[in-house]
């Protein structure tokens, strides 16, 4: 461990084992040395801080104030300590184990078939995936990551890293786009079939578009409409009409040439996406490199066969 000029780690384990055992002879059984040592380290200890930090009588040993708020720093420091030599253990362990995820069904879908790198990496690490909509009790449902798309509960039981912001833009099939023609314009849309999206709360969800700079919505005339977001990235993928997707959810069908990106430049902002993970003492290594897996392959424009 490391010393501090004239105030030595094991001269600060010592004054704590007085401390907490409110004696010279225990402390030096706990600390495995002998009386004496212990008397030594806990006189340099005070030489050192200018201050008595017991009130010793033939009966007792007490702390005196400064001893008190010394013995309070020295725990905490001693805990830091700790928990930076578990980490680092931790880091050097092979992870393994169970690792329950929940995530959208839209980034299931790019996650699922970079999993077998994920498993040449980490052969002793199993991944437990459900693909969902519903918003699952992290904590109830013992979800070790649960990845959320949007506002975020005000849970304090969670810890939550950010993974990515997402833009909210047009898509259609190319059969869709050779049979009705191509849209190059926001007034073109007004000639094409529009398959919306129906929230959870029962309202359609308008078309949220930049119009050279200035953010406008329509509420275009729907041939088909979605209560689900799988079933809308299909809908699209079948050819049924244009839609309004989450970028990161279309981005795979773009990638294999089943969408077509339309009107990119009237993408908006969206959702922010977050991982949020219970909060726990440490992380453990399974449930950290499952969740560097899952940013790094939802990560705009990156590459998940390719991720370092």
């Amino acid at each position: 461990m490391l010393d501090t000029p004239g105030a030595s780690m094991q001269d600060i384990s010592a004054f704590v084992a007085v401390a907490q055992t409110g004696s010279f002879t225990r402390a030096a059984e706990k600390v495995g040395t002998n009386k004496s040592s212990v008397g030594k380290a806990v006189q340099r200890l005070e030489k050192h801080l200018g201050t008595r930090l017991f009130q010793r009588t033939t009966r007792a040993v007490r702390l005196t104030e400064d001893g008190e708020i010394y013995l309070a720093a020295a725990l905490a420091a001693l805990e830091h300590l700790r928990d930076a030599e578990h980490a680092l253990a931790a880091q050097r362990a092979e992870p393994a184990g169970r690792v329950r995820v929940d995530v959208p069904p839209g980034f299931g879908r790019i996650i699922l078939p970079t999993l077998g790198l994920l498993r040449a990496r980490h052969p002793k690490v199993t991944v437990e995936m459900a693909m969902a909509d519903r918003m699952s009790d992290a904590v109830g449902d013992g979800w070790d990551i649960v990845v959320r798309i949007g506002h975020l509960p005000a849970d304090s039981d969670m810890t939550v890293r950010k993974i990515c912001d997402l833009k909210l833009g047009l898509y259609a099939a190319p059969s869709y786009l050779a049979a009705r023609g191509d849209i190059a314009s926001i007034d073109d849309l007004h000639g094409h079939d529009a398959v919306l999206f129906r929230s959870y709360t029962g309202q359609l969800r308008p078309w949220s578009l930049l119009d050279n700079g200035t953010r406008r919505e329509l509420m275009p005339a729907p041939a088909m409409i979605m209560a689900d977001g799988h079933a809308l990235v299909e809908a699209a993928v079948l050819g049924f009409g244009v839609a309004q997707l989450l970028d990161g959810f279309a981005r795979p069908f773009v990638a294999d040439g089943r969408l077509v990106h339309v009107l990119p430049d009237a993408d908006v902002p969206g959702p922010p996406t977050h991982a949020l993970i219970p909060v726990g003492h440490r992380m453990p290594a399974r449930t950290r490199v499952v969740l560097d897996h899952i940013v790094a392959t939802l990560q705009p424009g990156d590459d998940s066969a390719t991720i370092p």
